[in-house]
């Protein structure tokens, strides 16, 4: 079994403030992977036009579309968090949350011997994946997010 990582800050204002909340993209790591994957809403600089709400969308070279077949394009969602609500916003999330991956990789390594580089990420499904969330204060001693251990990766 594989780590997967989700992880974003937000800057949650007091309502009475005049400035609205913000967030960044939220990064979505896979052990032993190098491939990254942003995921991110209307309020984030090239969020990509695949869908609305919180999304990330594919890459022709490097993801296929899983119920297809076909390769996915920058118009194709391979990964939408609470995909029934198009109006989503990282800053909104709260405790939990679902995703939906529509795509599988292209190939799930590159490279050849000693340079061999996974590229895998989380199976496609058609029940999303539910997430439960972890939050840590900002100032806090373990803030951030959990290291994923690749140790493991090379063992393979």
């Amino acid at each position: 079994m594989r780590q997967v990582l989700l992880s974003w800050q937000t800057a949650d204002y007091p309502d009475w403030w005049v400035v609205a909340d913000k967030s960044t993209p939220i990064i979505l790591t896979t052990q032993c992977s190098s491939r990254i994957w942003r995921l991110a809403d209307d309020s984030h600089a090239g969020a990509g036009e695949c869908a609305g709400g919180i999304r990330a969308c594919g890459l022709s070279d490097q993801d296929i579309v899983a119920d297809s077949g076909e390769p996915a394009s920058e118009q194709t969602a391979c990964m939408v968090i609470d995909p029934g609500n198009e109006q989503a916003r990282v800053v909104d999330i709260g405790t939990s949350l679902e995703l939906r991956v529509s795509c599988r990789p292209v190939a799930t390594h590159r490279g050849e011997g000693d340079d061999l580089d996974g590229t895998d990420y989380l199976r496609p499904s058609s029940v999303p994946y539910r997430v439960h969330l972890r939050t840590a204060p900002r100032a806090a001693l373990d803030a951030g997010p959990p290291v994923i251990d690749d140790s493991i990766c090379d063992a393979d």
